[in-house]
């Protein structure tokens, strides 16, 4: 191996999840990971703490595209339709990552660890976009009650988008799932 390899971290993630489908996620090392990439456990150090970071690495990201698409929203938006032009943006940006949403998301629905790792993301998601929401002037509890509601239309969206039938886009899944929700809070 030479001393530099160039895409370690893609080759690292792509060993990983290829090694996570074949003999689950619990039965994969990072010996195992590294070996698969052709590079050294050492560099797979360099790049991802544990081999469950793999998983959840782009969760700043996405955090981050979230927060600053919901401060740049037009500030003649309601906090809910605020929230969900953010959520729209991290539903475009997973969108464009192509199968590596729904492989992804066989391999944490194989692992109680994993599901509950996914569970703090959503909750940190949450916490952020609560936070935008209130740097934008929503006052609580109307902040929380629409990041939580909002995190809550994502996670359905997502689902959907997941499941091997569904040929929409994660974007319009988002939309739909919020506008059943405000359907549902309409009704008398």
């Amino acid at each position: 191996m030479g001393r530099w390899e160039p895409n370690a971290r893609g080759r690292l993630m792509q060993a990983a999840f290829a090694l996570y489908g074949e003999r689950g996620f619990e039965q994969t090392t990072v010996a195992e990971i590294a070996e698969r990439a052709g590079l050294t456990e050492r560099t797979f150090f360099r790049h991802f703490t544990d081999k469950r970071e793999v998983l959840f690495a782009g969760a700043e990201a996405l955090q981050e595209l979230l927060v600053s698409t919901v401060a740049e929203a037009p500030a003649s938006l309601p906090p809910i339709e605020a929230a969900a032009v953010g959520l729209e943006a991290i539903g475009g940006f997973i969108q464009e990552g192509g199968d590596f949403a729904r492989q992804r998301q066989a391999i944490i629905a194989s692992s109680a660890e994993l599901q509950e790792r996914e569970l703090i993301k959503l909750a940190s998601l949450a916490t952020a976009l609560t936070e935008a929401l209130r740097a934008r002037g929503v006052e609580d509890p109307a902040a929380s009650l629409t990041a939580e509601a909002g995190v809550a239309v994502f996670k359905v969206a997502f689902e959907r988008y997941v499941d091997e039938n569904s040929q929409k886009d994660l974007q319009q899944l988002i939309r739909e799932s919020l506008d059943g929700l405000k359907a549902i809070t309409a009704r008398r």
